[in-house]
């Protein structure tokens, strides 16, 4: 925090004075060389350049040209976010009763109605629990009744994407989603060292656990490829199935993983937290509509949006991001939210910043897409937009920091730009991208945008690092 609040003290000194800046041009020969040296062309890649306050770019690269950002895109979302929602904004999920509650039982149903919340963990879940028994409730009759109408984001196949159903990423959004509808498997081989010991978090009902991989010696390595695991996963129960070996060196590991569907993910969760704060439950689960005269026991905030957009960004969390993009469309539409919705709200705004992107297609606005499209230049001047804006501080503290935190923690650690940068990167199969703030020792601060779209962006790495530096070190002299 001590780096932050030092860039920022100088960054926010620094006026939007408009003079005149270097003509662009093409990509600085070293960092052009570093792209041809990992076997991609320069005509997959673009790039836009621009120094703070300064009217023409240092340097440009097709800048015009629509590319998939992977999760770049996410500067978008969360920017037009901090906008339309404001950094205060928090969401809620609230209890009620349909029935009356004598002696601690309620003769009726337990009604959850979610509005979106992107965070609601395990911990955050077991607090709604915890303040629902403080009520005085032990014993519920009736059903859980799930009120997931906020969104309506239609069909989602987790598998579509790249055939990874299972992976907590492929999660669909959900306006009652719960601990990203993924179990938390920890690995640990026990005292005597002859066994590895399996816990489930949360421990649901309905999941079974098989098998028993045997301690061995080793490094740890590909510790998941040893243990031989298969999951079998229907809407309402799930197996989990771990043969092989697990290497002793390892310690403690965990492995999330996304099992049964929405609803089936919250009653189980429900049921197995009721249940251990002493309460009793064996109702089914099912969606419905909050009745009118239902009686509110409970009401769950989130953190705040500025918060939330630090572990988007940061981390580059793809649920938490259509989640929020979900949300947006409320700010011009009644709910259910839909995707079409979101995305008119988004252009909608973009036009009252006087940003028009033609190129623009937006999906779900994680970037976990094949469809996403946006250009260098208009990136950038979305990036030059939010720096000029009320939201700055937030947005800019919400990247990660070069060698710090985030996506770019193990990046640059042995260059002087460490600290020195604020970024979001972006990865997909055949494509890699960086954007965000360099704050050069000059004084001057630049705007950097990079996407690279070719079966070789895997080898991206080093030269987007090179250009960063780059730009550091000479965004404001001779190429």
């Amino acid at each position: 925090m001590r780096v932050t609040f030092v860039v920022f003290r100088r960054v926010l000194a620094f006026g939007l004075c408009l003079t005149t800046g270097m003509a662009a041009a093409g990509l600085p020969q070293p960092v052009a060389r570093a792209f041809i040296d990992q076997h991609i062309p320069l005509s997959a890649v673009t790039a836009f350049v621009q120094e703070l306050g300064v009217v023409q770019p240092v340097f440009t690269q097709d800048p015009s040209k629509p590319m998939n950002p992977a999760s770049t895109m996410k500067l978008l979302t969360t920017f037009a976010g901090l906008e339309l929602l404001g950094p205060d904004y928090r969401w809620r999920t609230e209890a009620y009763t349909e029935g009356n509650i004598v002696d601690g039982v309620l003769d009726g149903n337990l009604v959850l109605k979610g509005y979106g919340d992107p965070k609601v963990t395990l911990e955050q879940f077991q607090e709604l629990v915890t303040r629902l028994r403080a009520t005085g409730l032990k014993t519920i009759r009736g059903d859980l009744v799930l009120d997931r109408t906020f969104f309506a984001p239609g069909a989602h196949d987790p598998a579509a994407f790249d055939g990874e159903p299972l992976k907590p990423y492929n999660v669909g959004p959900d306006a009652l989603l719960v601990s990203f509808k993924s179990v938390r498997f920890v690995f640990t081989p026990s005292a005597t060292g002859d066994a590895v010991n399996i816990r489930a978090e949360p421990a649901l009902p309905n999941l079974t656990i098989r098998g028993s991989p045997r301690v061995s010696a080793g490094d740890c390595g590909d510790w998941r490829a040893l243990l031989l695991a298969t999951f079998s996963s229907r809407a309402d129960a799930a197996v989990a199935t771990f043969g092989g070996r697990y290497p002793a060196s390892c310690g403690e590991r965990d492995w999330y993983v996304a099992l049964l569907d929405h609803p089936h993910f919250v009653r189980d969760t429900f049921a197995q937290l009721w249940a251990s704060a002493g309460g009793n439950f064996t109702g089914q689960v099912r969606d419905g509509k909050l009745r009118p005269g239902a009686r509110p026991l409970v009401t769950l905030e989130s953190p705040p949006l500025y918060d939330v957009v630090r572990d988007i960004n940061k981390l580059s969390n793809n649920v938490m991001a259509r989640q929020l993009f979900l949300t947006l469309a409320t700010t011009a539409y009644p709910p259910p939210a839909t995707t079409a919705h979101a995305t008119d709200a988004v252009k909608r705004w973009l036009v009252g910043h006087k940003l028009t992107f033609p190129e623009l297609v937006l999906d779900n606005g994680s970037g976990l897409s094949r469809r996403e499209r946006i250009a260098a230049n208009s990136l950038g001047r979305l990036l030059l937009a939010a720096y000029a804006s009320n939201v700055r501080a937030d947005y800019v503290s919400s990247l990660a920091v070069a060698a710090t935190d985030g996506t770019v923690r193990k990046r640059f650690e042995n260059d002087a730009v460490a600290e020195q940068a604020f970024l979001k990167t972006g990865s997909l199969e055949g494509v890699r991208a960086i954007a965000g703030y360099v704050f050069a020792p000059n004084g001057r601060n630049y705007v950097v945008v990079c996407f690279v779209n070719h079966p070789n962006a895997a080898r991206a790495q080093q030269p987007l690092d090179v250009l960063v530096e780059w730009v550091y070190a000479n965004g404001g002299g001779k190429q």
